[in-house]
């Protein structure tokens, strides 16, 4: 039977999430300092790769809130010498948002006069059901709210009982403009009374009218044992070597893979997570038109893991890791089975029938899964590393939830920015847009990055007499305005990674290509609010020279900050990129327009990206692998 492993964590490495005591420390040496401090999220302060090599690294903690004195500050602490390394007051933009703001939002909106007026005027008198989202106001502040206050917008939706699906019934038109630092309301939308969509939306197995006959189970069962070993967040599997942790701003994070290649562990990738999203909605309505939410860092995506379940978010024999995160006072709160591991088979990994011989070999793939899944509002979005037998690494982000909504009015029923999904109610076109930041240490740190394109050769060229040829054109991009790039299919565009000074036995510098799925950039424009604050979004490729400070891709404190910040500010120095330790940033997402089926709960969507050797092994590396 699928069974969950435990595995007791043996030792804490340099690069392992911080524990339970570490928070413990740090918070109580912020507190030495700031006793007046509100705690937004704790991470690893994480070391600079010399000195983790060298095996001096230092356990820093750095720990990020509100000091309601001063606003913003961050402090990193050394958890080992006991000792505050630095405490540095914020500018430009603001903690991220935790469940202090989100109670604070939900309570202040309801207490309201006007709010609960307004709400009366639409006939609603329980309040007891009526479901707050409180929203990130981004670039969208308005101008009753003062210049540093805290402030977040609360839209509204009715519940008919406490365990149903308030998103089926929103209320339309009413945006409550929320100064959390003041306690009240400082501004009230009312754009007019719209009524209720008339159906619900309950998702559960209990409301449908008929269910059809299960599948038949599947049982995945290993009777001899896993193929991993783990030694607290260190991971061993078929030649791969990594370690896993979860960032508060980044989720899950792989450090240090590698793969063993002979006698060696050959390095691939230093650190490669999500460095930030942004969700920007396409629909001009009131309701909509200022969303665009930054789910990693502006509402801390790695500190709201889901406990995973067995045999549903996971199936097989699974590996989970716990991780601990920070509350608002300063307390270490343990989120049990918020990673899971574990193998899934993946049919066919290489065959061939020799018609001479009559005979064939075939190998059957596998790969191990690496996850997370983060419910933020109304989304779920599950992160799902996976490493295969033949060298190639992959990224699959999984998108399901339910779908935001607007009430639409009678006569309106074809609204151009929100397609009808219900009776009533329509879902506006948004956007779903993921930046990873992948450190590479491809074979050493001096690397270099080409675009290849795969172009047809014109027919009155020389090498091209019968008008069929076709070649793959590698370009060097040499500084960081190069490799400012989007996505092209119908050249087969892929970016490949290189180590110049480590060559293959054909003479070849051994590489790692990046393979992009058909994946947007940002669709707003870069003069508008959600374009200066998510620039990232307006290439598919970046590439910079590593530096520490460089982590996330919209900049550190993204809460109600301007715009500007992060890879747009890093790369206008337009600094080289040849033979460096670089740093490969990748945007990939989806557009949705939604359709019915998408309601009341959206089917998976997926997005992502590939890793895959060239030239890397001197063939294919999996020809070892025994047959059955």
């Amino acid at each position: 039977m699928a069974q969950a492993i435990e595995t007791e964590t043996l030792s804490t490495h340099p690069l392992d999430p911080p524990t339970t005591s570490e928070i413990e420390t740090a918070a109580r040496l912020v507190k030495s300092v700031a006793p007046d401090f509100v705690f937004a999220t704790v991470a690893l302060n994480e070391p600079d790769k010399a000195s983790v090599a060298a095996g001096t690294a230092a356990r820093e903690i750095t720990v990020v809130g509100l000091d309601r004195q001063v606003g913003t500050k961050r402090f990193v602490v050394d958890v080992e010498a006991e000792v505050v390394c630095s405490n540095e007051t914020v500018t430009g933009g603001q903690a991220p948002i935790n469940f202090r703001d989100v109670a604070k939002v939900i309570g202040i909106t309801k207490s309201d006069a006007g709010w609960l007026a307004a709400m009366k005027a639409r006939g609603i008198t329980d309040i007891e059901n009526v479901q707050i989202d409180p929203w990130p106001t981004g670039g969208f502040v308005h101008s009753s709210i003062p210049a540093g206050h805290r402030a977040m917008r609360a839209i509204s939706f009715v519940r008919e009982f406490k365990e149903d699906n308030g998103y089926a019934r929103p209320v339309q038109g009413l945006i409550a403009h929320v100064d959390i630092t003041a306690g009240v309301v400082a501004h009230l939308e009312d754009h007019g009374v719209v009524d209720l969509p008339p159906e619900h939306g309950r998702y559960d197995a209990a409301s449908q009218p008929s269910l059809r006959e299960a599948p038949k189970p599947i049982s995945i069962t290993q009777n001899d044992g896993v193929s991993f070993e783990v030694d607290g967040y260190a991971v061993r599997w078929q030649k791969w070597q990594f370690r896993v942790s979860m960032h508060p701003i980044h989720g899950l994070v792989l450090h240090q893979l590698g793969i063993e290649d002979g006698d060696r562990v050959r390095p691939i990738l230093y650190r490669a997570s999500l460095s930030d999203m942004v969700v920007p909605y396409g629909d001009p309505d009131p309701m909509h038109h200022w969303k665009h939410v930054f789910d990693a860092s502006e509402a801390s995506i790695g500190t709201i893991p889901n406990s995973l379940t067995l045999g549903c978010d996971c199936l097989g024999e699974i590996h989970y890791f716990d991780i601990d995160i920070i509350n608002y006072k300063g307390e270490p709160r343990r989120i049990e089975n918020a990673i899971c591991m574990h193998e899934e088979d993946y049919g066919i990994l290489w065959k061939h029938y020799d018609a001479a011989t009559q005979r064939q070999e075939v190998r059957r793939s596998r790969r191990l899964v690496i996850s997370a899944i983060h419910t933020v509002g109304n989304y779920e979005y599950g992160f799902f590393w996976y490493l295969y037998l033949d060298g190639t690494i992959q990224m699959e982000v999984k998108l399901t939830g339910i779908v935001g909504v607007s009430a639409v009015a009678p006569g309106n029923e074809q609204p151009q920015f929100a397609p009808l999904i219900a009776p009533g109610l329509a879902s506006p076109v948004h956007q779903h847009l993921f930046n990873f930041r992948l450190d590479f240490d491809l074979d050493g740190v001096a690397n270099r990055v080409y675009e290849v394109n795969t172009e047809a050769l014109a027919s009155d060229h020389s090498d091209n007499p019968h008008g069929t040829g076709f070649a793959a054109v590698a370009t060097l991009f040499e500084r960081e305005a190069d490799a400012k790039r989007e996505i092209e299919p119908r050249t087969g565009r892929v970016w490949k990674v290189v180590a110049p000074d480590r060559l293959n036995r054909l003479g070849q510098p051994v590489a790692y290509k990046l393979m992009p799925s058909a994946t947007p950039v940002l669709l707003a424009s870069p003069d508008s609010a959600v374009g200066k604050r998510a620039g990232f979004g307006a290439h598919n490729l970046w590439v910079t020279p590593f530096e520490a400070g460089e982590m996330s891709a919209a900049g550190d404190e993204t809460n109600l900050h301007p715009g500007g910040a992060g890879l747009p500010a890093w790369t206008a120095g337009n600094r080289s990129i040849v033979d460096e330790d670089l740093v490969v940033w990748h945007t990939v997402g989806v557009t949705h327009v939604p359709r019915p089926e998408d309601w009341p709960v959206m089917p998976v969507e997926y997005c992502g990206f590939m890793l895959q050797p060239v030239g890397f092994f001197e063939r294919n590396p999996a020809l070892d692998l025994p047959g059955h």
